[in-house]
């Protein structure tokens, strides 16, 4: 039985993770955090974590590195679900979690962590096409573009050997000129109730190609985070990604 903290656990992941909890044989619910002034559940993490194997954070950037800190003093699992980090939060991140195994990652769908790995494999056999990403998300989500998006941008540039500071282009307006080859573009829409779309197109000499991923439901992701909670719970210390977590649970 591997015992749960979920950070952030009135958030809509939060909820959701905590009802898929209650359901799962395997995990045990046994505590969460709030923001400060919440009647029902403390706002620091150090106060419950010693009931912990595992602490699951949906929170906000800085609160999740405060989080990860927490539990990497008491020598506990962590899986971090936030997104909108600084590339400096991100190295503090990576710094923390050689201490304890901390698993990392901006979308934990298997969906679309398979689109992770083939939108290298296809811009490798496309180096000549034109690459755009197009995401859509809730119109309460406060970053942009999405982590998925950026993830999967990150992934093309290493495959092309492009630059993300020269080669993103974050949407388009006025006379911009003639598209270069060695760019990407990214394009964020807010509306709605929209769980999460992403879709990377391939435009090329007469023919496009789209590759699209939709979350229906969150619970998706719920799954996902349960899911690296059990493998954070046995692994080594280290940062991991959901590729690594998908691997072990063939």
């Amino acid at each position: 039985m591997i015992k749960i903290i979920i950070c952030g656990i009135k958030g809509r992941m939060g909820r959701l993770i905590a009802q898929l909890a209650d359901n799962d044989k395997n995990i045990k619910l046994v505590g969460g955090t709030e923001k400060p002034g919440d009647h029902e559940y403390p706002d620091k993490l150090e106060t419950i974590i010693e009931n912990a194997d595992v602490v699951i954070d949906f929170t906000t950037p800085s609160l999740s590195i405060e989080n990860l800190e927490t539990a990497a003093a008491c020598k506990k699992a962590t899986v971090i679900g936030t997104t909108g980090f600084t590339e400096q939060q991100l190295t503090e991140l990576d710094k923390i979690s050689r201490e304890i195994p901390c698993v990392y990652s901006p979308n934990m769908s298997t969906g679309v962590n398979l689109m992770f790995n083939l939108v290298s494999r296809i811009s490798e056999k496309l180096p000549d096409y034109d690459i755009e990403i197009i995401e859509k998300h809730h119109r309460r989500k406060k970053d942009a573009p999405s982590g998925t998006a950026k993830k999967i941008a990150d992934n093309i540039s290493k495959t092309l050997n492009l630059s993300p500071d020269k080669s993103w282009v974050h949407g388009r307006q006025g006379t911009t000129g003639e598209r270069p080859h060695d760019q990407i573009g990214i394009h964020a829409v807010r509306a709605g109730d929209i769980v999460g779309e992403h879709t990377i197109i391939w435009a090329g000499p007469g023919e496009t190609l789209e590759l699209t991923h939709r979350a229906l439901s969150r619970a998706t992701f719920a799954q996902g985070a349960l899911k690296a909670a059990k493998f954070a719970a046995d692994a080594a210390p280290g940062l991991y990604t959901m590729q690594d977590v998908l691997n072990k649970t063939k």
